[in-house]
């Protein structure tokens, strides 16, 4: 294993393999913010298969 930082210099790599996750990072964010679903600075999100908890009732009866 130790040949391989041999032929690679370990700041330079390090940096590199940094640079690419931080682009990374921002491509997959600006996808996101490019959707409806996931745009969370609009502030306007889908109400998809949303349950109003006001409609759903529990009722207990008395068994004995």
């Amino acid at each position: 294993m130790y040949r391989i930082w041999l032929l690679f210099d370990p700041r330079r790599a390090l940096i590199g393999l940094f640079a690419f996750l931080f682009v990374l990072a921002l491509v997959i964010h600006f996808i996101l913010l490019s959707t409806d679903r996931f745009n969370w600075l609009e502030g306007h999100p889908l109400k998809t298969g949303q349950i109003n908890p006001a409609t759903q009732s529990l009722v207990v009866t008395d068994i004995g």
